[in-house]
C-alpha cells in the first residue's frame, strides 16, 4: 500500500482538546463513520441473536438457564462499546504514549498463561481464569499491542513527512516486537493466533512501504518455518489430525472431521432464506461443537439461509471497505499503519473461521469477528473499531 503525502498542517497544543472538539454540537455526529459503525452494530446484534439460539437448549453449558450466554454476551458486548468509546474520546495519537506500556502488558499476559495461572481450553494452553466463570484469553489483547507498537516503530518521525519505507534496522525491530508475542502464543501452542499475528504483522509492513525484498523473505520463511514445524512434528496430535481432516474431508467423519462434516451440514440445510432463527434442526440438536464460538457462521447458515449468511458476509465487507478508506485518507503514516492492521487481522480472521465452517479452511479455533460468544474476542475488535473511528475523526478534523 502506497503512503500519500500528508497535510503538514499543524494540530494545536495537546491535540487541540479532543473532548472540546468531539463535544461540539453536531461535531461528533458529523466525524463519525456511520457505515462502519452501523455495520459493525448490526454485525454484533445479529451475534447476541445467534449465540442465544446456539446456547438456550445447551442445558450441558447453561447450567439449566437458557439465558445465561446471552446475558454474558450482552455483558461483553456492553464492555466492548465502551472500550471503543474511550478510544475514540481519547484519541488513537493521544494513546502513543501508552503504547509501550501496553505492548509491555501483552507480554507480561501471554507469559502468565504458560504458568500455573493458565487454564487449557480445547488443547490450547491459551487462557487466564479471572474467577466467577469468567477467563481472559490475552493473545486477542496481543494483536492490538502488536499493531500499535510496529505502528509506532515503523510510521514517520514527526508524522507528517512522506516516507520512501523504513530502513532495515526499523523493520528488524518491528519483527522483533511482532515475534515476542507470536511465539509466546504459539508456545501455548494456538496457530490460529499465531497466523493472525502473522498476518498483522504482514499487514502493517506492506503498509509502512517495507521493501518488497523484505516481504518476499518473510513470506518465504515463513512458509519454509510451517513446512519445518509440521516436519519435525512440533504439533500436537490434535493439531495434526485437524490438517489431515482438512485435506482429506472423508477422513473419519466420526472423528477428526466430525466438526467440518455437521457444520457443512448445517449450513446446506438452510437453503435460501433459512430455518427460522431459533429453529434450526442441527442447532436444536446440538450436532455441531463448539457452535456459539467456533461454528457461530453455521447458526446463521441454518437459521438465516444463503440471503442471512450473505448480509453478514456483505455487513463484514462494508467493515473492511470503510477500514480501506480510513487507511487511504489518515492524516500521518501512523493512523495508515493501525488501521491497515485492524483490516489485515479482521479480514484474515473473517476469512479462516467462515472457511473452517465450509470446509475450505483447516480448523483453527479461531472466533468469528463481532459474531462469536467471547468477551476477549469482543473486546479486541471494538478496540479495534474504536481506532479506526478516532482515525476518521481526526482525518476530518484536519480537514
Amino acid at each position: 500500500m502506497t503512503v500519500r503525502s500528508y497535510r503538514t498542517s499543524v494540530p494545536p497544543a495537546g491535540e487541540q482538546s479532543v473532548w472540546r472538539i468531539l463535544t461540539a454540537r453536531g461535531s461528533l455526529a458529523r466525524r463519525l463513520d456511520w457505515p462502519l459503525l452501523l455495520s459493525a452494530l448490526v454485525l454484533t446484534t445479529l451475534g447476541i441473536l445467534l449465540v442465544y439460539s446456539a446456547t438456550r437448549n445447551r442445558t450441558d453449558l447453561n447450567n439449566g438457564e437458557p439465558e445465561f450466554f446471552l446475558m454474558r454476551q450482552l455483558l461483553n458486548v456492553s464492555i466492548g462499546l465502551g472500550l471503543a468509546a474511550l478510544i475514540v474520546w481519547y484519541g488513537y495519537v493521544r494513546l502513543r504514549a501508552a503504547v509501550p506500556l501496553l505492548y509491555l502488558l501483552c507480554v507480561v499476559l501471554s507469559l502468565l498463561v504458560l504458568t500455573p495461572l493458565g487454564s487449557t481450553v480445547n488443547g490450547s494452553r491459551s487462557w487466564l481464569q479471572l474467577g466467577a466463570g469468567f477467563a481472559f484469553q490475552p493473545s486477542e489483547l496481543a494483536k492490538i499491542g502488536v499493531i500499535l507498537a510496529m505502528a509506532l516503530l515503523l510510521a514517520a518521525p514527526g508524522d507528517n513527512e512522506r516516507r520512501h519505507g523504513p530502513d532495515h534496522r526499523t523493520v528488524l525491530q518491528a519483527l522483533l516486537v511482532a515475534s515476542v508475542p507470536a511465539a509466546l502464543v504459539m508456545l501455548t501452542p494456538d496457530v490460529g493466533q499465531t497466523m493472525v499475528l502473522a498476518v498483522i504483522a504482514l499487514g502493517v509492513l506492506l503498509a509502512s512501504g517495507t521493501g518488497r525484498s523484505w516481504i518476499i523473505g518473510l513470506v518465504t520463511l515463513a512458509v519454509v518455518g510451517a513446512l519445518s514445524v509440521w516436519q519435525l512434528g512440533l504439533l500436537d496430535e490434535y493439531q495434526i489430525n485437524r490438517f489431515a481432516a482438512f485435506a482429506n474431508p472423508a477422513l473419519d467423519p466420526s472423528g477428526v472431521g466430525y466438526n467440518t462434516n455437521q457444520a457443512r451440514i448445517a449450513i446446506g440445510s438452510g437453503g435460501l432464506t433459512g430455518q427460522g432463527l431459533f429453529h434450526g434442526s442441527q442447532t436444536l440438536g446440538q450436532f455441531v461443537p463448539e457452535q456459539h464460538t467456533d461454528f457461530i457462521f453455521t447458526v446463521a447458515g441454518e437459521e438465516l439461509g444463503f440471503l442471512g449468511a450473505g448480509l453478514i458476509i456483505v455487513l463484514l465487507g462494508v467493515v473492511l471497505w470503510r477500514g480501506c478508506r480510513i487507511a487511504r485518507d489518515a492524516p500521518d503514516p501512523y493512523g495508515t499503519i493501525v488501521a491497515v492492521g485492524v483490516v489485515a487481522w479482521t479480514a484474515f480472521q473473517t476469512f479462516q473461521n467462515m472457511g473452517m465452517a465450509l470446509g475450505i479452511m483447516p480448523v483453527t479455533g479461531l472466533p468469528l469477528p463481532f459474531l462469536s460468544y467471547g468477551g476477549s474476542s469482543m473486546f479486541a475488535i471494538w478496540i479495534g473499531v474504536g481506532l479506526l473511528l478516532a482515525i476518521r475523526i481526526r482525518t476530518l478534523t484536519r480537514m
